[in-house]
């Protein structure tokens, strides 16, 4: 094949070490790639050769200790051995400024270093989130800048990263990975390579563009669905109706292609994509005269919801005659979603915030979060235990809820708190027996939506 050595174990090289690009070494070293993972931060690439992965995502540290340090898997900050590889898969950073505009320098930099080193048969598969017309108009110029041509000399595809954190290992190997190549041998060289090197489902699109959009138009519609199910909770609770429920029942009819599959009501949307993609989307539907109206809709209603959360938290405690300065809230899960420990743009640190701004005592507790992040982040020591955090609290709001806390002890959890405690439910979505179970210890149980 054109761009794709006919290898057995081809050599992959993977430009960023962040979360995909970690991720998808482990995954390829594990299907029997050679790879080498390359990242600019020299701290981070010590760090993994010491054995140390900052990232806690389930199985990614058993998999990387696994391989690294043999011949399936080496990390290093020399861009140069970039040469050595059949397949670059460029998997750096690719955030937002304050203005909604694309901060490429991580892109920019990588796609020069990489247009430096290139040599003619082999194949770039970007992966990075990007603007439709980002590889076209910066990642190709920068690609050739070395004087190889791409299509020609170089294959060059976009294949969107679309992975959720706290089960990216699985869906790397169960998902179906989409594929736009600059060219046809592009396309095809890519395909074959993903179907070798993880097993799974190719789905090729064109031009380049559209694989560029199918992530942000993914993003763009889970924000969309958790701004309806935000507003679907606030509705039921309007009537005193849990929207669990409701949900489950909207949930059971087919429409279209698929089910009907309206999300769950939360305190917030957070972490790395679901934040800024929508406003990728709008910003580059502006730049061509299209207006885009639920983009900003649904970004303000989910922007809205940790005001809502405390809120409703302040309001329990005016009902029950304690003012908020000799309240105290215990804060479970500071992680923007469950089953991870990421704070990136977490929706608990305005909740956080706004409670202390109104004069309320607020400690803070999450076992995945890395401690020295939590402090900086929200200036505060984390306790060491749910228990330890609940000490004389009015109420504890569980914002994040791991598979790690589902042995905690309400029973126990009860007699550390104050008389009357909420158990504010923000996104653990209890069942009906674990609030019975709550309320039988003399807790009293409300949340988002419920």
């Amino acid at each position: 094949m054109r761009f794709f050595a006919d290898t057995e174990q081809p050599t992959v090289a993977v430009v960023g070490l962040g979360y995909v690009g970690s991720c998808v070494a482990a995954a390829l070293a594990e299907r029997g790639a050679r790879v080498i993972g390359v990242d600019s931060d020299a701290g981070r690439v010590a760090e993994l050769n010491a054995g140390y992965v900052r990232l806690n995502e389930p199985g990614l540290s058993e998999l990387m200790g696994r391989w690294l340090g043999g011949p399936r898997l080496s990390v290093t900050d020399d861009c140069r051995v970039t040469s050595e590889a059949d397949v670059v898969l460029v998997t750096v950073g690719t955030p937002v400024r304050d203005d909604g505009t694309l901060d490429d320098e991580q892109l920019r930099h990588a796609c020069h270093e990489l247009g430096r080193r290139l040599r003619r048969g082999q194949l770039v598969i970007a992966k990075s989130t990007v603007p439709p017309g980002t590889t076209r108009n910066l990642l190709v110029p920068l690609l050739e800048s070395g004087g190889l041509r791409c299509g020609e000399d170089f294959g060059l595809a976009f294949s969107p990263e679309r992975l959720s954190e706290g089960s990216a290992l699985h869906e790397l190997s169960t998902f179906p990975i989409v594929v736009g190549g600059w060219c046809p041998d592009s396309s095809r060289a890519a395909q074959a390579f993903w179907r070798r090197g993880l097993g799974v489902e190719v789905h090729p699109v064109e031009p380049v563009e559209a694989a560029e959009i199918v992530k942000l138009v993914n993003n763009w519609w889970i924000d969309h669905n958790i701004a309806l199910a935000n507003e679907v909770g606030r509705f039921c609770t309007a009537f005193g109706v849990d929207s669990l429920r409701v949900i489950a029942a909207a949930n059971t009819i087919r429409r279209g292609n698929g089910p009907v599959n309206v999300l769950l009501p939360s305190v917030g949307v957070g972490g790395s994509c679901l934040t800024k993609d929508p406003w990728m989307v709008h910003r580059a539907a502006r730049e061509r005269g299209v207006r885009l109206r639920t983009v900003p809709t649904a970004r303000e209603v989910n922007d809205s919801m940790p005001h809502h959360t405390c809120e409703m938290i302040l309001e329990d405690l005016r009902v029950r005659g304690r003012a908020p300065r000799e309240s105290t809230v215990a804060v479970l899960g500071l992680a923007y979603k469950n089953n991870t420990g990421d704070l990136r743009e977490t929706p608990t640190l305005p909740v956080v915030e706004r409670l202390r701004r109104r004069g309320v005592a607020v400690s803070v507790y999450d076992p995945l979060a890395d401690p020295r992040e939590v402090e900086t982040m929200f200036g505060v020591t984390p306790c060491v235990s749910a228990y330890e955090a609940a000490s004389g609290a009015d109420c504890v709001a569980v914002l994040a809820w791991h598979r790690v806390m589902e042995d905690l002890d309400f029973g126990e959890l009860a007699r550390s708190t104050a008389e009357g405690c909420l158990v504010f439910d923000g996104r653990a979505y209890f069942t009906g027996d674990v609030i019975g179970s709550i309320e039988r210890c003399g807790l009293r149980y409300g949340g988002v939506g419920r």
